[in-house]
């Protein structure tokens, strides 16, 4: 379930989390290095050049250093690498244990790397009043109804986690979920989740994303709806807090969301800005707008899926199929495939193809002795002359021996 929502109330740490620093403290001595410009290998706690903890680190001109993939449960995030996709549960079990592993089963089918959910609980994350603010006005899937209600409606129950971890884990898929607050961290921690997502709408609540941090699992954010500098805060708040991986999400925090408001070419933007490996969390109706992301250079595509449209949940309407979810694997393997890397020349396949460039021959006899002019030497294909650029350079020079109309042309023809 996604929505906006209050921030969490601020909840004391359980006693197994690590203290840590005030957010409001140890962003003064952090963010400088996010908003200023590049981070510093200090920033990272590191003291390599190439990897830390499971994340890999490159150097970039020499001067600044990028985190050029993470690492979640053995399987490296980043551009050089398939993209990871995110099958998204959310509420689509619609209370029903047997649908969420039926939908876990379907994600790992179709292809998907891991399966989210998302760990809370109605009074972990709002009221339970109707005044204003705590009931959905906007125009949504959830129109209408209150926070409190529609949170326990949605909510996937603590006690059910255990059997979906097991549920991913036997199908081959990766199971990972969204906390939103000490109690949810304290649970997925107990469960050896690999990774800790937080979700867009809690990008702002920084003592979550300490808490997160603390951890020392990768961290994976949302950035729906941040600015720039909430962007630039909620990444000073993950390392300080401790986190060593850390990747950002382009998202818009609509749902569904108008491809219009996609604007992708963020995407670059943020893995210059924050040198950080970026993704993309994809609430749009169809797969277009994951493969442009990839192509662009987002390694990680979330997307709400679920088994059937019926019965519909609080997500259903803008979650994906199976057969869907099967076809955003293969745009975005294909279009990770186009992306490649940076390449100038001819490549392998197309090597063949250098024979029918153009190049110099003589299109009439030439004598030996005969100078070389426009009326003997042409511009033409095949490409097994000399190539048109050296053209001046021939002119007016004589031949060394006899050509024939059709006759190549190359530096022994033409006489010193």
């Amino acid at each position: 379930m996604s929505l906006a929502q209050q921030e969490p109330k601020q909840t004391a740490a359980p006693p197994h989390a690590p203290r840590r620093q005030s957010p409001a403290s140890s962003l003064r001595s952090v963010s400088k290095s996010v908003t200023d410009g590049f981070p510093s290998r200090s920033d990272y706690g590191l003291d390599r050049e190439t990897q830390g903890e499971g994340g890999g680190l490159k150097l970039i001109a020499g001067r600044t250093l990028m985190m050029d993939w993470i690492e979640i449960d053995g399987r490296r995030i980043g551009q050089e690498h398939p993209p990871y996709i995110i099958a998204e549960v959310s509420s689509n079990h619609g209370g029903d244990i047997e649908r969420a592993k039926r939908i876990i089963r379907l994600a790992a089918e179709c292809g998907a790397d891991a399966v989210k959910f998302q760990a809370y609980t109605a009074d972990e994350m709002t009221l339970n009043i109707d005044r204003r603010g705590f009931v959905v006005t906007a125009d949504s899937p959830w129109k209408g109804e209150s926070l409190y209600a529609l949170y326990q409606r949605a909510a996937t129950p603590y006690a059910w986690f255990p059997e979906l971890f097991k549920t991913a884990r036997d199908a081959g898929v990766t199971p990972f979920a969204s906390p939103f607050g000490p109690e949810s961290v304290a649970m997925l921690e107990g469960l050896a989740a690999p990774v800790h997502k937080i979700a867009s709408f809690e990008a702002v609540d920084l003592d979550l994303i300490a808490l997160c941090a603390a951890t020392g699992k990768p961290l994976i954010i949302s950035t729906g709806l941040c600015t720039r500098e909430e962007i630039a805060d909620a990444v000073a708040a993950a390392r300080s807090g401790g986190a060593k991986q850390i990747a950002l999400l382009r998202c818009n925090s609509s749902y569904p969301s108008d491809p219009e408001e996609a604007h992708l070419a963020t995407i670059p933007d943020m893995a210059a800005e924050f040198a950080l490996p970026i993704g993309y969390s994809d609430h749009t109706l169809d797969q277009t707008q994951a493969a442009v992301a990839v192509a662009l250079g987002a390694c990680i595509v979330e997307k709400h899926v679920i088994d059937a449209r019926e019965p519909e949940t609080a997500d259903s309407a803008f979650s994906c199929l199976p057969e869907q979810l099967e076809d955003l694997v293969r745009v975005t393997k294909a279009a990770w495939r186009a992306r490649g890397r940076v390449s100038y020349g001819p490549q392998e396949k197309e090597r063949g193809s250098l024979e029918f460039r153009r190049s110099l021959y003589a299109v009439a006899d030439i004598a030996a002795g005969e100078l070389f002019s426009a009326a003997n030497v042409r511009t033409i294909r095949p490409g097994l002359g000399l190539p048109p650029k050296v053209l001046p350079d021939l002119l007016g020079r004589p031949a060394a021996r006899a050509l024939r109309a059709g006759d190549p042309l190359s530096w022994e023809d033409v006489a010193q």
